[in-house]
């Protein structure tokens, strides 16, 4: 029989999920401590708006619930590492003319890097979190793996692509088997303030939504203006800076070209942003790099799998091609619209993650 206590840092944000994420760990018997990532940006305005995450009164309402709970809570300052690991990252990859993705690498680095690091420090065996996704071990592979939330409406799977052997044999996700229903339901039986909080939906770091203004604040710089060209190379207007322009924007750009046209490629060198018909937006292949594979090491030969290259995106047929400098190579099955570098590539098998990477070009 093992008597080992069963024990798990809880990642707290002060959202609902997270609450309910640690009740349901104290009731299936583990030791619990309850912690909160304090990671603002000193630079940064409006910290207290409603639609982000990591704001001050989220602190303090995930300390409110630690204590109904009777757990102990901390909080744990990493400011210094979110700023070199995601917003740096942030800029560099807007200023390269991609279009990040912060929240996963806040998970990559922070919530599943740092936090497991600090349970451990703690003698604590697992870091839990409020996602909705399943982790299941495999006897006959010797691996584990994992899957979407067993109700795909509220599935995180997508954001969750990155992690590693290691990290999965220590996290866990009680929320896995729920519907958000059932999560604010019990969270209103037991008395939690949070029941009907809201979810979060705006980059923490950047509230107000507009990329370029941030980035200038950031910089402490004006990004200049530039070129709009057509797909022919000519001028037809100015822009406002090529970083605050994505790959398949058609509102504000201020242009009157007869018809629609959309964002479909810019030129950081030159400052230049290209304009076309929605048709040019299409491509059938893309290649992602630094590939974490899940289900096994590498994978021997190609793949069949559906893929998503956007968080809220159906998942498409395709066909993956592994490469020997641990990317990937994806030809799909149908064209698919405004594939941008910088965002995730993540493969899937029925409701396994197979795995996924980042985008770094469409052809």
């Amino acid at each position: 029989m093992d008597t080992r206590e069963k024990s798990a840092l809880i990642a707290m944000s002060g959202g609902v999920d997270s609450s309910v994420a640690a009740h349901l760990m104290l009731t299936a018997g583990y030791r619990c401590v309850g912690a909160t990532m304090h990671l603002h940006w000193q630079g940064g305005g409006g910290l207290d708006r409603q639609r982000t995450c990591c704001t001050r009164r989220d602190i303090e309402e995930a300390g409110e619930i630690a204590a109904q709970l009777g757990i102990p809570f901390e909080i744990l300052a990493y400011s210094q590492e979110f700023q070199e690991a995601v917003i740096d990252k942030f800029v560099r990859v807007y200023e390269a003319g991609g279009t990040p993705n912060p929240c996963i690498d806040c998970n990559r680095c922070l919530k599943f890097g740092r936090m497991l690091r600090a349970a451990e420090e703690r003698g604590l065996e697992y870091v839990v979190t409020g996602h909705y996704a399943r982790i299941e071990y495999d006897g006959e592979r010797g691996r584990y793996l994992l899957k979407k939330a067993l109700h795909q409406e509220k599935d995180q799977s997508y954001v969750l692509y990155m992690l590693d052997q290691y990290q999965l044999a220590h996290i866990q996700f009680p929320l896995g088997n729920m519907e958000k229903r059932e999560v604010r339901a019990l969270a209103e039986r037991l008395g939690f303030a949070n029941a009907e909080k809201q979810d979060s939906q705006d980059i923490c770091f950047v509230p107000s939504g507009d990329y370029g203004a941030f980035l200038g604040e950031y910089k402490g710089e004006a990004y200049p203006e530039g070129a709009f060209l057509d797909q022919a190379g000519r001028e037809v207007g100015r822009h406002r800076g090529a970083v605050r322009y994505t790959l398949g924007q058609r509102k504000g750009l201020g242009l009157a070209m007869g018809a629609p046209v959309y964002v479909c490629g810019k030129n950081m060198k030159e400052n230049t942003v290209t304009v076309g018909p929605e048709e040019a937006l299409y491509t059938r292949s893309i290649h992602a790099a630094d590939m974490n594979w899940i289900p096994f090491d590498v994978p021997e030969a190609p793949l069949r799998v559906t893929a998503k290259t956007r968080y809220r995106q159906q998942e498409q047929t395709a066909t993956a091609y592994p490469e020997e400098n641990g990317g990937v190579r994806v030809e799909f099955d149908q064209p698919q619209r405004a594939v941008t570098p910088g965002q995730a590539l993540v493969l899937y098998d029925g409701e396994l993650v197979v795995g996924g990477g980042t985008i770094v070009s469409a052809e």
